[in-house]
């Protein structure tokens, strides 16, 4: 692991653990998928996470979420980023935005959480 920015690194590290404390494999996945050049970080748009989320379900994009296309499901939406437009859409369709740091705190198990990319 030889990255640059700070937090991404200590977000690995936190996922690796929790998915050792938790036996949460989900944890490990991402923090996978977050120990890679950045160019190969999710960029999900607000449309997939409409056409793919149920209403009130936790979703997690290892990456950024963009806002192309609309969102009308009300879902918590965890990643590493959000675009300013894309945090607008999803809080008008009441639903939430968080870090990933937020959710694993929230649900240290990381039961029912889907994983976006």
């Amino acid at each position: 692991m030889n990255k640059t920015n700070p937090r991404l690194e200590s977000l690995i590290r936190m996922l690796k653990a929790a998915s050792r404390d938790n036996e949460a494999n989900v944890w490990r996945e991402i923090a996978g998928r977050l120990d890679t050049s950045s160019k190969n970080h999710a960029e999900v748009n607000v449309g997939k996470i409409n056409r793919y989320a149920k209403e009130n379900e936790i979703i997690i994009v290892p990456g950024k979420v963009l806002a192309a296309g609309t969102i009308g499901a009300s879902v918590k939406v965890a990643a590493l980023n959000f675009s300013d437009a894309a945090r607008d859409k999803i809080v008008s369709a009441k639903g939430t935005c968080m870090t990933i740091e937020e959710l694993v705190a929230a649900n240290p198990k990381g039961s029912r959480v889907r994983i976006l990319r």
